[in-house]
């Protein structure tokens, strides 16, 4: 098949069939990207996650951009962003078109509470996935538990603290981490 083809119909299937957002796409973007199809390493996964996190959009969208990109440049890069929009933006458009009160209608409502859980579960399994790759040495693990407890006490006092804040907070714990380690090296 083509690739281009492949690129839009792969992320097309992911986009029309996954609810609840980029973080409950990226265990079945990894699935297809790294398993099947082979297109990047789990390692590049991760490193796209991290990144894809980190930019502004969509995570799903910036996966499937960088994906398309390394694998077969602008067009590809096209090729996946259309893919994995297309199908929500016509499902959405559709709703709006025809349905005014889509959630007022029973079998809808419970089926979106339905898709609540398989979205928490497809998360933790994005999660869960990782956190098994992660290399097997004590610093990323005392830096996970960190930011999981700060996380879990930013939600449980309800503090307002701002993404930038927290993305500088981690940048400067890596400037510091980095030059220690080569200060180490260096002697």
């Amino acid at each position: 098949m083509n690739l281009l083809a492949d690129l839009f119909l792969t992320f097309a299937r992911i986009g029309l069939f996954t609810f609840g957002g980029g973080y409950a796409m990226i265990a079945l973007i990894e699935n297809a990207c790294v398993a099947n199809k082979q297109w990047i390493t789990h390692d590049e996964m991760m490193d796209i996650t991290v990144i894809a996190e980190s930019t502004p959009g969509p995570i799903a969208i910036n996966c499937a951009t960088y994906v398309g990109y390394m694998r077969k440049g602008f067009a590809g890069a096209l090729a996946a962003t259309a893919g994995i929009v297309l199908p929500s933006f016509v499902i959405i458009y559709a709703i709006s078109i025809f349905l005014d009160d889509f959630l007022a209608i029973t079998a809808i409502a419970h089926a979106f509470q339905g898709i609540k859980i398989a979205v928490g579960i497809l998360i933790l399994d994005a999660a869960v996935k990782m956190l098994k790759k992660m290399p097997q040495k004590t610093m990323p693990r005392i830096i996970m538990a960190a930011a999981a407890a700060a996380m879990l006490a930013i939600n449980i006092f309800s503090l307002r603290i701002s993404s930038i804040v927290v993305m500088l907070a981690a940048g400067l714990v890596s400037l510091i981490l980095y030059l220690t380690k080569k200060g180490g090296q260096a002697k």
